[in-house]
């Protein structure tokens, strides 16, 4: 059975925080591919603006170009309202029946696991695999693998931050990513 690790996220902007991640899990616990998925409308951050699904989807795929084990997936993209990790994954599992899922959090929303919706019925459903994360406890009551990952200490918010103050973002996200921003002007002031 093949089995795919789902990173799930806004990825506004997908930075090598992301890749980094994903490069880890996919490797150390021998994946056949992660598939990103951006949210339309991610549950917890329905209040903050977000770049566009287009923009978003567009980055992602220019940010894991010419790696063959990533793939960017849209299912999120093709429903309204919240992104439920729950409905997707029903959904995920239907569309692919012969594939072992796998879920990517970071340390940062471990801690959430028990608000997540329907979570007792989606942990029964896939794996999740969690990465640690400084200042973040991976302590929880439902069953995760942990997955330990170099610390790269970079957040689409810092990245979204310095292009408002016009400072460079080179070598914190994918040079195709950042002429994408610029092209479109993305998070300017």
């Amino acid at each position: 059975m093949k089995k795919v690790g789902i990173f799930g996220g806004t990825f506004d902007p997908p930075h090598y925080g992301h890749l980094l991640m994903a490069n880890e899990v996919l490797e150390s616990l021998n994946l056949s591919e992660i598939w990103f998925m951006p949210n339309q409308i991610p549950p917890h951050k329905q209040n903050r603006p977000i770049s566009s699904s287009e923009h978003r989807f567009n980055m992602l795929n220019l940010a894991i170009e010419g790696n063959d084990a990533f793939r960017v997936e849209p299912i999120e993209l093709e429903r309204e309202g919240p992104s439920y990790t729950y409905d997707t994954m029903v959904l995920l599992k239907k569309r692919y029946p012969h594939i072992e899922f796998y879920f990517i959090i970071g340390g940062d929303m471990i801690e959430f696991l028990p608000q997540w919706y329907k979570i007792d019925q989606l942990h029964n459903m896939i794996q999740f695999i969690g990465v640690k994360r400084p200042n973040f406890s991976v302590e929880t009551d439902y069953p995760i693998v942990e997955v330990e990952v170099p610390q790269f200490d970079v957040s689409s918010s810092m990245i979204r931050h310095r292009f408002m103050e016009g400072k460079h973002a080179r070598y914190l996200l994918p040079d195709s990513v950042i002429r994408y921003i610029k092209e479109h002007q993305l998070y300017e002031s």
